[in-house]
């Protein structure tokens, strides 16, 4: 047993890799090296990963295509055929000069023909596709391309009769060439490894790149209303303000007074995204009872419409005239005299100074504040190697049989990247290189894979659902990587489940931080992690817990209409959509982190008791001849303490992490976590659980709870009891602390500093024969102070 827990650990942990990285010629030798072109190339942008070779064909279009002699129509489409591999373009109707300009790829390592053929066909209905003529490359000729050359010139060719006949077939403009992954036709060709993804599905293993809306922050000033009449106007109004801006609706509190001109001056936020497709949606409504209210007047608006701040200068509040609710009814100038009879005070500003997040502070990846103009120059570039993944677990049955079918998607900034999915692998090969400019060393790349539940077919994932599901994720901080270093470790994909942890796979990559001006780069350790608006107009927990959900929400929403979408379950679990969550595991996990914080001050407090009581004679006299020295030259107590930490710093150089950090699952308590703990962390909210489990967890719940608040409660009791030191709560222990201090100002004026720092130090680390088991007078003082403890109820 003791050999498996062993042997878990390991697996759970990062591991070094030699991946055969950099670009080749596909007849051997190293780009660059000694073969045909020196060292002085520049270095392949695509240097972080596995060289793949492709032989691509290009489609373009055809021309003098003959009718069929039955039907006297042609409609055309081809067919390139490589061994056992066959890629089809669409057929036109009745067309003799089509277009396809489309483009074919097929790995190389699985080519096992000599030759490629293109075919022409006519489609038919019923019988078999009537033949129309061919072309034959010898893969021996095929030339190579490897980027930065210009894409090869495509050529008519005169397509070939079965039997030779001399009869005329028409040409077809057609280009293959052997090229890498590196090619620009790669992302959007058809792939022989994809060949069975029918229909919707084929855009959907397609390698992407989406960028995330831009965000703003609409910050809605309501001030006051005039002249707001309700349809009784015997009853003055107790009017409210509710704002709509897409889904996200927010109201001001009631006004206090019952009165047709009333006065809120209250805030509301709300986050937006370019393009602005919502509009501005205001009322104010009239609190009739508990169960109704009453629309007075409206006003509706583009969001174009306000003003852009880019720093915390006032914006200029407006008077804006209100729509009499259902004026519609009304008819000729009645329904222009109450068109105006109504109007708001509003401040409304597009704020462009702060970061709108949409992600958790902890993994933030994206500092940059929302206006452009406000952006500094980057500091660096991220670039990252996706390499493949090993053992990947089933994640569905696909005609009966376990399959999965995996891509990647990796999020920095506003740009998210997706690899192509490669179809039925629990060992995929992706080999995808993408980069991304750095303006904040201290921000988190989070990669995730996933299994693709959208190609079309017979699949069925293991829950039943259509959605991808989640095979791991990885986050890198890039402050714990050296510049100018490629590093490339085999990460665990670990996930948590209803029924424990488990480990889904491994995913491979290669990942350089490049640093462009290092002094730059140190500057900013010196500066706020967020833009200084969040800082000079910060916004409550409560609205950045409200418009983090907000934010998510819109992104998500774009980029699932985006094509193929990057689907809401997927923003959601790059996001962090949950990790707010109530979570047993996480609190046991937390309260850890702290106990591990302190544990090195409370190492040192034991040692220091140590000293004290003798316990090693020869370190409590070491401690005392150093004590004396401090005590005759004061002078040396502050360059000794930052020489001892200098010291610390070098030793620990030696010890200093080699690896980029990874996910753990010690730190996390995920192997501790039980049963019901984690039955509980997977329920929804609102909880769809039974009465009885509620219950118990509810009382689970509390008993936690009040541990808590007995802890919170005693900090705050001590912090009182220092206050009540001067406060005259109790006038007798104030009165003695009062004298106290008198008293000891008047021995400390007459008494060299030095002599009183020697006699508190020799008092303090005195023999424990001198010690006495009862608490010290002060200690029993200061307890005795009474704390608000005894006002609560």
């Amino acid at each position: 047993m003791a050999k498996d827990g062993a042997k878990s650990q390991e697996d759970y942990k990062l591991k070094d890799m030699k991946p055969d990285l950099g670009e080749k010629w596909p007849h051997g030798g190293q780009r660059g090296g000694s073969g045909w072109i020196s060292s002085e190339r520049v270095a392949s942008t695509y240097d972080l990963v596995e060289q793949m070779f492709y032989l691509y064909v290009r489609v373009v279009k055809a021309k003098d295509l003959p009718p069929n002699p039955v039907t006297s129509n042609c409609d055309p489409y081809v067919e390139v055929k490589i061994g056992n591999y066959k890629g089809k373009t669409k057929h036109f109707e009745k067309r003799t000069n089509p277009e396809w300009n489309q483009v074919f790829a097929f790995s190389k390592d699985k080519i096992q023909s000599s030759t490629v053929e293109v075919f022409v066909r006519d489609k038919e209905m019923v019988t078999r596709d009537d033949y129309i003529g061919k072309v034959v490359f010898d893969m021996h000729e095929i030339p190579t391309r490897v980027p930065p050359d210009s894409p090869l010139a495509p050529q008519w060719y005169r397509l070939e009769a079965r039997r030779g006949e001399a009869k005329k077939r028409g040409e077809v403009m057609v280009a293959v060439w052997l090229g890498t992954q590196a090619d620009e036709a790669f992302p959007d060709a058809w792939h022989s490894d994809a060949s069975s993804v029918q229909g919707e599905g084929v855009q959907s293993v397609r390698a992407k790149v989406y960028v995330s809306p831009k965000l703003w922050y609409l910050r809605v000033n309501v001030i006051e209303a005039q002249d707001v009449e309700p349809s009784d106007r015997s009853q003055p109004p107790q009017a409210f303000v509710k704002v709509q801006v897409g889904n996200q609706i927010l109201k001001t509190k009631l006004c206090p007074n019952k009165t047709t001109n009333p006065m809120w001056n209250e805030d509301l936020v709300f986050v937006a995204a370019e393009p602005f497709e919502e509009q501005f949606f205001l009322t104010v409504e009239n609190k009739v009872s508990s169960a109704k209210d009453e629309v007075m007047g409206r006003l509706i608006s583009p969001l174009n419409a306000f003003e852009k701040r880019l720093d915390h200068r006032a914006v200029h509040s407006k008077w804006y005239n209100l729509e009499k609710f259902g004026f519609g009814a009304l008819e000729g100038d009645k329904r222009h005299e109450l068109k105006f009879s109504s109007r708001i005070h509003l401040r409304v500003c597009l704020e462009g100074g702060y970061h709108v997040m949409d992600e958790s502070t902890l993994y933030i990846s994206d500092v940059k504040p929302t206006a452009r103009q406000l952006w500094k120059k980057p500091i660096g570039i991220l670039e990252v190697g996706i390499l493949s993944a090993q053992g990947l677990s089933p994640m569905k049955t696909k005609d009966g049989k376990a399959t999965t079918d995996p891509y990647c998607v990796a999020k920095y900034g506003q740009k998210w990247v997706r690899t192509r999915t490669i179809i039925e692998s629990f060992s995929p090969k992706w080999n995808e290189q993408y980069m991304w400019e750095v303006y904040d060393p201290c921000t988190v790349i989070t990669l995730g894979v996933f299994d693709n539940c959208h190609l079309g077919g017979s699949e069925k994932s293991n829950n039943g659902a259509k959605v991808d599901a989640r095979i791991g994720k990885v986050r890198i901080r890039l402050s714990t990587l050296e510049a100018d270093r490629i590093y490339t470790h085999s990460y665990p994909l670990l996930v948590l489940q209803t029924k424990g942890l488990k480990k889904m796979g491994e995913v491979q990559l290669a990942v350089r931080f490049t640093c462009l001006s290092m002094a730059h780069m140190m500057y900013l350790y010196g500066h706020p992690l967020l833009p200084k608006m969040h800082y000079l107009h910060p916004f409550t927990v409560n609205q950045l817990d409200s418009l983090r959900y907000q934010a998510m929400s819109i992104v998500a929403a774009r980029l699932a209409r985006a094509e193929p979408p990057l689907r809401k379950e997927i923003v959601e679990y790059m996001l962090d959509v949950d990790s707010h969550m109530w979570s047993m595991r996480r609190s046991k996990a937390n309260f850890f982190r702290i106990v591990s914080v302190f544990s090195s001050l409370i190492a040192m407090s034991k040692w220091l008791g140590d000293v004290c009581y003798w316990k090693n004679p020869l370190t409590t006299i070491l401690f005392h001849v150093l004590f004396f020295i401090l005590i005759c030259y004061p002078e040396l107590i502050l360059p000794t303490a930052f020489l001892y930490m200098f010291l610390i710093g070098l030793w620990s150089f030696r010890f200093r992490p080699r690896h980029p950090p990874h996910m753990d699952t010690k730190i996390s308590w995920a192997e501790a976590a039980t049963a019901d703990e984690l039955d509980e962390e997977f329920d929804t909210f609102p909880t769809s659980k039974g009465q009885d489990v509620v219950k118990m967890r509810y009382d689970r719940l509390r008993s936690v709870a009040g541990r808590i608040q007995m802890v919170v409660g005693d900090i705050a009791t001590q912090g009182e009891r220092f206050q009540a030191l001067l406060s005259w709560r109790d006038p007798r222990a104030t009165c003695l602390f009062v004298i106290t201090c008198l008293v000891a100002a008047m021995v400390l004026y007459v008494t060299p500093f030095k002599i009183v720092a020697l006699a508190a130090g020799m008092y303090w680390m005195r023999h424990p024969k001198f010690r006495s088991k009862m608490p010290s007078a002060p200690s029993n003082f200061f307890r005795k102070l009474p704390s608000k403890a005894d006002m609560m109820l």
